[in-house]
């Protein structure tokens, strides 16, 4: 068979099963996983992923109403993209351990060629760990709270700290926004509740609605908080 033969039934192989293992492929064609691995990677410029975990299967109506909300929020940007940046607000809450052992990566050390490896001993994740509520803007952090142990972030907590944001934005925006500001979060009870939006109206808040089980819309998810937890 020619290299094209080959290409196209291992383009079919993986198309009948995208899970197929290369050595698989190899026996039943009756080639080298070296030459299969190469048609693979070079010729039919594929690679094998791993599976990424999603919070939630959503449903079509799920579907929907993300894809509805993602627009709004797209709307408010083509209005005016550097106002809408300025005047957002976002918030989440995350779990930071009182210290987190080093990962393999982390304690790697430079050794001369032949020298044995370095033993490291498996330590657990602290048992202590404080629940923080950050906001932020895009000028950065504007506000972190550490939950007092025992506290639970019901309506009444959590809107005292919105008195704290915004009486922070009133300080470092000095009427940069007069337009009010914009403000998300995800739909966690305290959040949802019928308190909550009216002291978001009453502190002059725009609500921006959010997805559910849309963590990818919620930017601390995917660019503050990981940076924190490595520090």
């Amino acid at each position: 068979m020619t290299t094209l033969e080959i290409t196209d039934q291992i383009h079919e192989l993986i198309l009948e099963d995208c899970q197929i293992s290369g050595k698989s492929i190899a026996e039943q064609l009756g080639i080298s996983r070296e030459w299969g691995g190469s048609i693979i990677h070079e010729d039919l410029d594929m690679r094998k992923l791993s599976t990424k975990w999603v919070p939630k299967c959503l449903n079509v109506d799920q579907k929907r109403q993300r894809c509805k909300l993602s627009e709004q929020l797209l709307d408010f940007f083509r209005c005016d993209p550097n106002y809408f940046l300025l005047q957002l607000v976002t918030m989440d809450e995350t779990l930071l351990y009182h210290y987190d052992p080093e990962t393999k990566q982390q304690s790697m050390e430079w050794r001369q060629s032949g020298s044995p490896h370095p033993k490291k001993f498996r330590v657990q994740k602290s048992a202590g760990k404080v629940l923080a509520t950050i906001f932020w803007g895009q000028d950065g952090i504007l506000l972190i709270d550490y939950v007092p142990k025992g506290q639970i972030i019901n309506v009444e907590y959590y809107s005292s700290l919105l008195v704290q944001l915004k009486d922070i934005l009133k300080e470092k925006r000095c009427g940069k926004v007069t337009k009010g500001d914009l403000f998300l979060h995800d739909n966690a009870p305290a959040h949802r509740a019928l308190a909550t939006q009216k002291k978001l109206a009453y502190l002059g808040f725009q609500c921006l609605d959010h997805p559910p089980y849309s963590p990818d819309l919620a930017p601390l998810d995917y660019n503050l908080l990981p940076g924190l937890k490595k520090k």
